[in-house]
């Protein structure tokens, strides 16, 4: 079973490379309850970013807070369903309030949905599945985009996935939302090119969250046969997705967007 990310294991592993570039901006990671997210939030603050934790998960979100906080880096965790788009203007007008601005923000809030063929996916898990990935991107993207053309520029980095890239039987709206979300990025990163925003997506392979748990029912069997499929024979860490969202917010990836970052172990290259 996939272990929760801790900060100091992060910090250990990350280590402080972007900290001079990073200290002291306002960063927003949705989906930041656990996985993906918790791990990237916490690779954030390792940087002396100003952290935004956003999840419908409260009581995780709120504890990955806290442990930022033990760690004198300022953190705050707010709820939000960004399938919702009442919920998406609340969180931005908050974040407006207590910050004043937003830097950079990783959009990593999603699910796998209900796995079942083409011809079975039921149209309410097809709804919630798009709802969340995609349209609920294309809402955090649109209020991101307001604080950040008022502060002058800004970094966003999508959550895609191989399934963005590839086609996986039996998780149809889950591979049609994450396409979707790479031809997204692309579009809205050409409307600001030259409004000094960033907008790129990160295309995670197998990665040790609950999600891969969820997508193996925990079996280890399942998951030694999917890692197997990677060419470097194991999974990756949160942290290594972490890592390429921080380079991404990063100015030392300044001439990069409209890109999709494959950070899969060599599994597109087959």
């Amino acid at each position: 079973m996939s272990q929760q990310p801790q900060f100091k294991n992060i910090l250990q592993t990350v280590g402080s490379p972007y900290r001079q570039s990073l200290q002291g901006k306002v960063v927003l990671v949705t989906g930041a309850a656990s996985g993906i997210g918790r791990a990237s939030a916490f690779a954030f603050a390792a940087q002396g970013a100003h952290v935004i934790l956003s999840d419908v998960q409260d009581e995780l979100g709120q504890q990955a807070a806290r442990e930022i906080r033990d760690h004198a880096e300022r953190a705050d965790y707010l709820h939000c369903d960004i399938s919702k788009p009442d919920e998406v203007k609340a969180l931005f007008r908050e974040i407006e309030i207590q910050y004043g601005k937003l830097d950079a923000a990783f959009n990593n809030a999603g699910i796998e949905g209900s796995p079942a063929a083409t011809h079975e996916c039921t149209q309410d898990n097809w709804t919630r599945t798009l709802n969340i990935n995609l349209t609920g991107t294309f809402l955090c993207m649109q209020e991101e985009l307001k604080l950040m053309l008022k502060r002058g520029g800004g970094s966003i980095i999508n959550c895609s996935s191989i399934a963005g890239l590839r086609g996986f039987a039996g998780l149809p709206a889950y591979v049609a939302s994450k396409h979707a979300v790479i031809g997204l990025t692309k579009a809205a990163a050409l409307d600001y090119a030259q409004k000094n925003i960033r907008i790129n997506v990160i295309c995670p392979g197998v990665i040790q969250t609950t999600m891969i748990d969820r997508f193996t029912g925990g079996s280890p069997e399942a998951l030694k046969g999917l890692t197997l499929q990677e060419p470097v024979g194991r999974a990756g860490a949160p942290e290594t997705i972490a890592t390429a969202a921080l380079w991404l917010a990063s100015p030392q990836s300044s001439f990069v967007t409209g890109t999709e970052l494959i950070v899969d172990g060599g599994w597109c290259a087959k």
